[in-house]
């Protein structure tokens, strides 16, 4: 009877906590847009900053045209492809780079330093090799990624146990099966933060690209209303940008403690 009655808080408390956290984001947003709000046309000119009511009646307008739908699926489809081609690539070539120290010291001053050019400088390139499409986006987005998730993914597998390593070898195990039941279960939690970490760098890869050189997604409509001196259709597209973001980015987190309830 103690036992239940001592474990019954820790059951309840989580959601309880989750539903604190929730509240006080939302009170935060209230607060901010409010103050906005209040200081448009006030404190600050509206032309530069907008306010929130300008903002929502774009953002309705956009969407009862489908104006919003169509540019953000296109930012999406871009995103989404990049960030499973740059994730996926990233963890590949983060298990094997990890598997050898001597392949680690030597590539790593190379990864390095392509990963310390912007990669926004990279978006000309891109466009001049793969055209105005989709492919430029794609790529700029996955090479965003790819980084974050590489690097990431490397330290978890750097940080594996390596008793664990030697005892599966020791019993015959092979490579595969040491990499495939003890390095990548344990480089899992580096690798979903390098994930959540990587998905927004995904987001700006694709918008960079398309404000550069497109006629559709979230980064040509962001282009377009900046064009026209229309603050409130630039920060409109940006808010859309960051909801998909945010909703992307807790689904991840969901998925994190999904895969590691047992924890």
């Amino acid at each position: 009877m103690t036992t239940q009655a001592l474990e019954a808080p820790h059951e309840i408390a989580p959601s309880a906590s989750s539903g604190r956290i929730w509240l006080y984001r939302a009170l935060f947003v209230v607060l901010m847009l409010t103050v906005w709000e209040l200081s448009s046309g006030r404190l600050l000119d509206p032309f530069w900053v907008s306010s929130p009511s300008a903002v929502f009646r774009t953002l309705m307008a956009w969407t009862l045209s489908g104006h919003l739908e169509y540019h953000l699926m296109v930012t999406f489809k871009e995103t989404i492809a990049g960030f499973l081609i740059g994730a996926t690539t990233a963890v590949l070539c983060a298990l094997v780079v990890g598997a050898s120290d001597t392949l680690h010291r030597t590539v790593d001053p190379f990864v390095t330093a392509v990963y310390g050019v912007p990669k926004i400088a990279l978006a000309p390139l891109f466009i001049m090799w793969f055209g105005i499409g989709l492919a430029p986006k794609i790529v700029l987005a996955a090479i965003s990624v790819f980084f974050l998730v590489f690097f990431s993914t490397l330290r978890g597998v750097r940080e594996v146990d390596h008793k664990m390593v030697d005892a599966l070898r020791t019993m015959g195990a092979s490579k595969l099966t040491v990499q495939r039941m003890v390095i990548f279960p344990a480089a899992l939690p580096w690798l979903f933060t390098g994930l959540k970490l990587g998905l927004p760098y995904g987001f700006v890869g694709a918008v960079a690209a398309e404000m550069m050189a497109s006629n559709a997604g979230i980064g040509y409509l962001t282009q377009n209303a900046a064009g026209q001196l229309d603050t409130a259709g630039v920060f409109a597209a940006l808010f859309a940008l960051m909801a998909v973001t945010s909703a992307l980015n807790e689904a991840l987190g969901r998925l994190e403690n999904w895969i590691f309830r047992w924890r």
